[in-house]
């Protein structure tokens, strides 16, 4: 495997470690709950759809699958923020978490803009 696919395949499963661990931390409230189990779902689904897109049968289903991780960060991007809003004061600093989330969508901003136009 190229190290560029490689070393965004490694970092996208620390982001899903690190929303695990997030969730984990919640309160066993309702709303905790149901925000964690949204976290986890959310924060682990960019990593499988990638192993998903390394094996794309087309460039057209490639771009595809690199949309749906995209679309799962930006959600794990909205649902950590909504964490840090309601718990913020009660659980360690999720900035790291948020901090990773955006650099990985600028990552596959930029990896499907260039996927698209070759």
């Amino acid at each position: 495997m190229d190290s560029k696919f490689s070393h965004l395949e490694e970092r996208l499963i620390g982001f899903a470690v690190m929303a695990i661990d997030l969730s984990e931390k919640l309160p066993k409230t309702f709303t905790g709950k149901h925000l964690g189990n949204q976290l986890v779902r959310s924060g682990t689904s960019p990593a499988l759809n990638y192993g998903e897109a390394q094996a794309a049968e087309s460039k057209k289903d490639f771009i595809h699958k690199m949309r749906i991780c995209l679309k799962e960060l930006r959600e794990s991007s909205i649902c950590s923020k909504i964490i840090d809003k309601k718990y913020g004061n009660q659980i360690d600093d999720i900035s790291p978490v948020l901090i990773e989330c955006n650099q990985l969508i600028a990552i596959f901003i930029k990896s499907i803009k260039t996927a698209s136009s070759n």
